[in-house]
């Protein structure tokens, strides 16, 4: 076959599974057959080929309503998403009215053959692009938006600097979630990699593209080309992907906004790559058949062998992605099996060729080096009208053998095909035995037989009575005279039948068992012949019922560990594929995120990359939000390798060296500059932010100096009059002075006095900073000496604190007072500068400053929380939370439990997402609007707060919010609620690691150092009575 022969087929082969996919889109049909029958009827005509299906549909109505509809993907636009509003001119295809049906059809293959004809482009290209362009939109939207709501880089560089070896993470802008996830999996196969890093335009095109498929393709190449190349050499934590994006926005123009599907994107990228470097390999080949990377990299061919209509064809095909159902089945292999085999196959298998059967088989004949599975955990309701998400579990391996799936090994594969459907008939057969034993009876409620007859066992041994359940009852009429007609009107005879019984009324007025009456139900008369009988037969029925079902359990085993290993054996282990990604989606049909999890093979871990954020993972983790069956997430992608060429994820070596290859080294020359530029502006950031922050401190030190020389007090020392609250401190001090007097057995200097009472005062706040306290009794609130004791704060700070309280200019009541303020006043006078460190000093009571502040708020926020002002007090548990952490990471001692803060902050938003989802719920506009207000402004924002530090109690609520408003998407609600949700579902299960920003922190009031002790032991106190949940 030539080289021209062997691209023509190959574009025929293209054309006719594009033709396939449209007769699927526009139909609803699944049947490939079917599909391929009306187009060799129609001659490849699509107007006849439908006309064909929709004939034979309506000879046969509701042929297929259980067909997954592709129809209502996201970004088809010939269909009204879920949530959007009807076009008025839009042909109703809902009705019966065959005509309307044929002519929407008509008019959409109309309009797609004329786009493509004018263009060249596809319908599914032009959605994909309005999807890219939306996210852009999205992204310069954002910045317009208001403080609350925007989504920004930290202000200094230095958080966003990448840390050496680091992977790089691609920020989110605006809805592209989905182009991170399949990005970074691309990227982090470094063979794709190399390729696109390498990648030049062919020479012929650089000065003129030939048609709008090359306009498109060769920039965003280079866009790629620029984006991998940030990602290997950027000193940047996470770059921008905007370009990258831009590129594909541009080739098209639309304003509508979708998210946009992975498994879609992927199928579509890996077109337009095939595109871009087929134009290269007929350029470069020379004669000889052009080998084009990315179809040799992703794209495989099988064989379909089948029987229609009694006639048996074959059929070669190429796939890229290859689709699985995943409904109704449990593991990978389970869904593999199920899509190799469509139809009834029996007739493949026997020589009668004019069966009416029909079925077909697919084998592999070659697999590409990078298989991918599509998911399809998306099906249509048509009872609600709108795609629903699939959430059942399904496992899949880390190692994948797919030896079972290949065209040479089919006969022993449909060998052992038969023999594991004999095994799980005679497995069916035995389950239903064991179901027998397990629930044994004819009534509605059954039990284990070995239980039944358990119970009949201690029923017949239980000590036998000749008492009247009812013999010990008055059968005369009691005081109110009602009751007595209820019972016997004689004695029961102690031996009386048990089929002669009359039902009796047990009156309440029964207040003790008779003394003769078991506690159990025993037999009335039994013989010891009758009793050892029976307990022998019962035993024995026992332990054979017993036997029984662990023989059958035993089997059951048995057949399922063979069933397990029938591919076992090393003859059908030759195909290794190893899990090299899996992308995951969280949420429902209509939004969510999408994040992915890349196995490192050098640091032999997974990895989590989430937009800007990458961290170390496990398969733990990976099982836990990709097998489904759990929350919201669910693996919509999976990504194996073939394991026997590590080409595709080795590094790259110098050729001269042999020094494996690393940042800037991997990269062509016209990249290293681009990267090497890009990190000079970035080098230059830091540098202004360097010059910046060291203007400020320098700004700050001088204020410092200034306020040192000032002398003035701290403002928790400063005693402005003896009537004030404060003026507890005054109290304390003359009271240490007294007790200084006292003590001393002479008269003493002032300067003597002075130190006394300084050691007195020093004595009672090292007990109080010794002792174990409730919360509510904090002593670090009622003097600063106590939080520097228990802070390790230098001698030298504690002497000159103690001082300046001696140096309190209100301690003149009398004579002594007086000389001792003077001698602390000349004291502080003449401490020297190298004495001690001022700027120290000032530090140490700026953190008690804080202290103080962050208890103010935390005392502020918990009690509007126990009167249940949840939104006023949401940013007081916040910012207390966040001040707290800051003060914790210099010592224990510094801050508060944050467990406590940390609990009531998560209770906080819990309550406030609570609230807003009742108003949700009430569908009037008015509380609508607030309760998503309240989301989008407090709740949203505060999310990312929860999820930085993986607490787990923190993430289950988020969990438990996110669930909360993904239950609404299955459920009926009017269009503007509907339209309403999908737009701010995507915000929510934004999993990003980036910060929102927030209002300013609320103005604090003043307090003295007495009231908020007694405020601050109030709150606490009342904690203690009242659980966080307030019930």
């Amino acid at each position: 076959m030539t080289v021209e022969q062997n691209v023509l087929q190959q574009h025929s082969q293209k054309h006719q599974q594009t033709l396939l996919n449209q007769l699927r889109e526009v139909t609803g049909t699944t049947d490939v057959q079917l599909l391929q029958q009306a187009l060799q009827v129609s001659h490849g005509d699509l107007a006849e080929a439908v006309a064909f299906l929709t004939e034979k549909k309506t000879k046969v109505p509701q042929q297929d309503e259980a067909t997954y509809y592709q129809t209502t993907q996201v970004g088809n636009d010939r269909y009204i998403s879920v949530g959007s509003q009807a076009d008025t001119n839009v042909i109703d295809l809902t009705g019966d009215d065959k005509d309307d049906l044929q002519r929407a059809i008509a008019l959409s293959l109309e309009e797609s053959s004329r786009a493509f004809r004018e263009t060249g482009i596809t319908d599914e290209e032009q959605a994909i692009s309005r999807v890219l362009e939306a996210s852009i939109a999205e992204n310069k939207a954002s910045l317009k938006r208001t403080h609350t709501e925007v989504w920004s880089d930290s202000p200094n560089p230095h958080d966003r600097k990448r840390m050496e070896n680091c992977p790089v993470g691609l920020k989110n802008v605006g809805n592209t979630c989905w182009f991170s996830a399949v990005i970074q999996s691309l990227f982090n196969l470094l063979e794709f990699q190399r390729l696109v890093l390498h990648y030049s335009p062919p020479a012929r095109v650089q000065d003129l593209p030939r048609n709008q498929k090359e306009h498109r393709n060769l920039p965003f190449m280079q866009e790629l080309r620029n984006l991998f190349s940030l990602m290997v050499g950027s000193k940047r934590k996470y770059v921008d992907p905007s370009c990258a994006v831009e590129i594909l926005k541009d080739a098209f123009k639309s304003s509508e906004s979708q998210q946009q599907d992975v498994s879609e994107f992927t199928h579509k990228l890996l077109d337009w790559l095939e595109d871009a470097f087929q134009m290269k390999a007929e350029e470069d080949r020379e004669g000889e058949k052009p080998k084009n990377p990315m179809v040799e990299l992703f794209y495989g061919r099988f064989l379909a062998v089948g029987v229609l209509e009694g006639k048996k064809f074959e059929n070669t095909e190429m796939f890229g992605q290859y689709p699985l159902q995943v409904n109704g089945f449990k593991d990978l292999h389970e869904c593999l099996e199920a899509a190799m085999i469509e139809g009834e196959i029996e007739s493949l298998h026997s020589s009668a060729e004019n069966s009416a059967k029909s079925g077909q088989e697919h084998w592999f004949t070659e697999l590409p080096p990078v298989l991918t599975f599509e998911l399809s955990r998306f099906e249509f309701n048509q009872a609600l009208g709108r795609p629903e998400k699939i959430h059942s579990k399904l496992e899949f391996p880390s190692m994948l053998y797919m030896d079972r799936y290949m065209d040479r090994n089919r006969e022993i594969t449909r060998i052992k095909r038969e023999e594991i459907r004999r095994l799980k008939e005679h497995l069916t057969l035995l389950q239903q035995r064991l179901e027998r034993y397990l629930s044994y009876g004819s009534g509605p409620k059954r039990f284990p037989l070995a239980d039944v007859l358990q119970y009949a066992m201690e029923f017949t041994s239980s000590k036998p009575v000749c008492t009247s359940p009812v013999g010990d009852i008055d059968t005369s009429a009691p005081p109110g005279g009602t009751t007595g007609q209820l019972l016997m009107p004689h004695s029961v005879s102690l031996c009386q039948d048990l089929s002669q019984r009359v039902p009796i009324h047990k009156p309440f007025t029964q207040s003790r068992l008779p003394p003769d009456l078991p506690m159990h139900p025993a037999p009335r008369h039994i013989t010891e012949e009758e009793l050892r009988v029976l307990e022998g037969c019962l035993h024995r029925w026992r332990s054979e019922v017993e036997n029984d079902s662990r023989d059958l359990q035993g089997s059951i085993s048995r057949i399922h560990r063979t069933i397990e290993l029938m591919y076992s054996d090393k003859s059908m282990m030759q195909v290794p594929y190893r899990l090299h990604a899996v992308l995951v989606h969280e949420g429902q049909a209509n939004a969510g995120h999408y994040w992915a999890y890349i196995y490192d093979p050098h640091q032999r871990c997974w990895m989590k990359y989430n937009d800007i954020s990458v961290t170390k993972s496990s398969w733990e983790e990976l099982v836990r939000d990709s097998f489904g069956g759990y929350r919201n997430a669910s693996a919509y992608c999976l990504m194996y390798i073939n394991d026997k060429k590590p080409f595709l994820i080795e590094e790259e070596f110098d050729k001269e060296t042999g020094q494996m290859l690393s940042g800037l080294d991997k990269l062509p020359p016209d990249l290293k500059a681009y990267v090497k530029e890009d990190n000079g502006l970035f080098d230059k950031e830091m540098e202004e932010w360097n010059t910046l922050q060291a203007r400020k401190a320098q700004q700050e030190k001088l204020a410092l100096a200034v306020a040192a020389a000032a002398t003035q007090d701290p403002e928790y020392m400063e005693q402005p009059s003896p009537t004030d609250y404060s003026k507890h401190l005054q109290e304390d001090t003359e009271r240490a002075i007294s007790k200084a007097a006292a003590e001393q057995q002479e008269e003493r200097s002032p300067e003597g006095l002075l130190t006394a009472a300084i050691k007195v005062e020093y004595t009672r706040l090292l007990r109080f900073a010794q002792e174990d306290t409730a919360p509510g009794s904090d002593y670090r609130l009622q003097h600063v000496i106590v939080y520097f004791i228990q802070n390790q704060a230098p001698k030298k700070i504690l002497e000159r604190t103690l001082l300046m309280q001696f140096a309190d200019r209100n301690l003149g009541f009398n004579e002594r007072c007086k000389s001792i303020m003077k001698v602390a006043r000349a004291k502080l006078d003449l401490i020297k500068p190298e004495e001690i460190n001022m700027e120290e000093y000032e530090m140490w009571h700026q953190e008690y400053r804080n202290f103080r502040e962050t208890t103010i708020f935390l005392m502020i926020g918990l009690e509007l929380f126990q009167k249940k002002s949840f939104v006023e007090a949401l940013m007081y548990l916040i910012y207390s939370y966040q001040y707290n952490r800051e003060l914790l990471v210099k010592g224990l001692y510094r801050g508060h439990d944050d467990e406590l803060i940390g609990l009531y902050r998560r209770e906080c938003l819990l309550k406030l997402n609570e609230n807003a989802a009742g108003m949700f719920e009430s569908g009037e506009e008015p509380e609508v609007s607030n309760g998503l207000s309240i989301m989008n402004e407090l709740v949203v924002p505060c999310i990312p707060l929860l999820l930085v530090h993986d607490i787990e109690k923190d993430l289950l609520s988020v969990e438990d919010m996110r669930n909360r408003w993904c239950s609404y998407l299955g459920q009926e609600m009017e269009p503007n609620l509907q339209e309403k949700l999908t737009d701010f579902l995507p915000k929510l299960l934004d999993c990003s690691a980036e910060i929102k920003s927030f209002h300013d922190p609320p103005k604090l009031p003043t307090y003295s150092t007495l009231e908020l002790v007694e405020r601050y032991g109030r709150v606490m106190a009342s904690l203690s009575r009242v659980p966080a949940d307030g019930r």
